[in-house]
């Protein structure tokens, strides 16, 4: 399954899929301030604490990223009678907690001077639970797989997964997806999927795991000294590697485009991976959903989740991959994708011209576009268009190279072509919330303007920069020729 429309077909057979978590949930908690000296007692930053904000993490992040993905979850984990485990439940209210007295929630606590991470300190307890307590962990999983197509176990190593717990959800017969830690996978035997990083898998199995063939031998190793289905190993900024004793590996190239924070990456795996396999995809398909899923999540900083909207944004991107980087696309892609951003909450702004020789004037023109909207796309007009516009021996630069010039500036998203003399017809396709125009038009001469104050948009005009125009960058190379 390669193709965009395959890819995009997957999304809505996610809301059917119905998943079992059972692991260690974990309270994040970020405390972000500033830090502009250092303390006299110690050669360490002072931070000036400003905000604390708490999130789920561990198997609850897991949720989290199934939610995102449209599809319903079941959480069963432990918690102790504190603070955090109120705090945790706040965030989870759907989720079953077996109370254990006599050990504290697990909380993390980052803290950040702006984005960069000071310190992180984590409270918890690491040893197994009480049998009793496994018991009715035990029980509350018998309740709620029931209704599950597919159980994650999410281990972090915080003593709800112990042997025998792994073992006696295995075999429930319900597939099992496993995201495992520690040295040891017997306690994951029989599983159908376990997901270990590049690290972990090294640590698993103490081979060498720095090539395609190596990761192979691996991942082979593991499936069949404990009888696991598949290895789905995540290799950071080479992709993933679908590894199975009786079948031909798979690898996929990473689709990250930029890395900021990998923190939870591997819940959003996990979590893609099951959504995908519980709605009837292959271990492949799925794999390739949680591959994009996770390229997306490292380009946002902190603990994120990927939505439906964006793998389906990336995706239709993709499909016009090029000179132009995935942003020239037809008016329909860059249509949905207007509609995509907007729902995420996100306001669209478009501005149009020749931009024939782009020049400083319209570089700023578009960055004090961007500065103003969310998303910024631009409408481009074609050769006839602009030899219409502009008379014989215009534009001096074919479509395709300017297209490909426009797309390279970060600050725009989104380039798409028009035939005719006005962008009318891109402009009511696409809806834009702002419409972008130079100062040197006033607002009854934009076309579009009444279109978008209709619907409750704003129409902007954007100051120019006095002295620097195409045709004047023309007549300077006409005059020294």
């Amino acid at each position: 399954m390669d193709t965009v429309p395959e890819l995009l077909a997957l999304l809505p057979r996610l809301h059917t899929a119905r998943v079992l978590v059972v692991g260690d949930a974990i309270l994040d908690r970020y405390v972000t301030g500033e830090a502009s000296r250092l303390s006299p007692e110690a050669p360490i930053a002072v931070l000036h604490a400003q905000t604390s904000r708490y999130v789920p993490g561990g198997a609850g992040n897991v949720c989290r990223n199934l939610a995102a993905l449209g599809v319903q979850s079941f959480l069963v984990s432990v918690a102790g009678t504190d603070e955090s485990a109120d705090r945790l439940k706040e965030h989870l209210p759907q989720a079953t907690f077996i109370a254990v007295p006599e050990r504290p929630t697990p909380v993390k606590i980052r803290y950040l001077a702006g984005t960069q991470q000071l310190l992180r300190v984590d409270h918890e307890v690491l040893e197994a639970l009480p049998s009793a307590s496994e018991d009715a962990l035990l029980d509350a999983v018998r309740h709620q797989a029931i209704q599950a197509n597919i159980i994650i176990l999410s281990d972090y190593g915080k003593g709800t997964l112990s042997p025998r717990v792994c073992q006696a959800i295995i075999a429930l017969g319900k597939p099992v997806i496993v995201d495992p830690k520690g040295h040891s996978y017997k306690k994951y035997a029989g599983a159908a999927y376990v997901t270990p990083n590049r690290k972990e898998l090294q640590e698993a199995t103490g081979r060498a795991v720095g090539t395609d063939a190596e990761i192979e031998v691996a991942g082979r190793w593991l499936c069949t000294q404990h009888g696991i289905g598949s290895i789905v190993a995540t290799r950071s900024e080479q992709g993933i590697s679908i590894v199975r004793a009786d079948a031909p590996t798979v690898h996929l190239p990473t689709y990250a485009r930029e890395v900021f924070d990998v923190s939870g990456a591997g819940d959003t795996v996990v979590a893609a991976l099951a959504a995908a396999l519980a709605a009837g995809a292959s271990i492949t398909e799925a794999a390739q959903l949680a591959n994009t899923a996770a390229g997306i999540v490292v380009g946002k900083r902190g603990t994120a989740v990927a939505t439906s909207a964006e793998l389906a944004g990336y995706w239709l991107r993709r499909e016009h991959l090029g000179a132009s980087g995935g942003k020239l696309m037809p008016l329909e892609t860059a249509a949905s994708l207007a509609a995509l951003w907007r729902g995420q909450g996100l306001k669209v702004g478009f501005t149009n011209g020749c931009f024939d020789i782009l020049h400083a004037g319209h570089v700023a023109m578009l960055a004090a576009c961007r500065k103003k909207c969310d998303r910024l796309i631009v409408g481009l007009n074609t050769d006839a268009s602009v030899r219409r516009l502009k008379g014989e021996g215009r534009p001096v630069t074919h479509e395709t190279g300017r297209a490909a010039v426009l797309s390279a500036l970060e600050v725009i998203d989104s380039v798409v072509f028009f035939e005719d003399d006005t962008p009318l017809i891109l402009i009511e396709a696409i809806h834009p919330d702002v419409l972008f125009k130079g100062a040197d038009y006033t607002i009854a001469t934009v076309v579009g303007a009444d279109q978008v104050l209709s619907r409750g948009g704003k129409v902007e005009l954007i100051d120019l920069v006095p002295g620097v125009s195409t045709t004047q960058t023309i007549a300077k190379v006409l005059a020294k020729a």
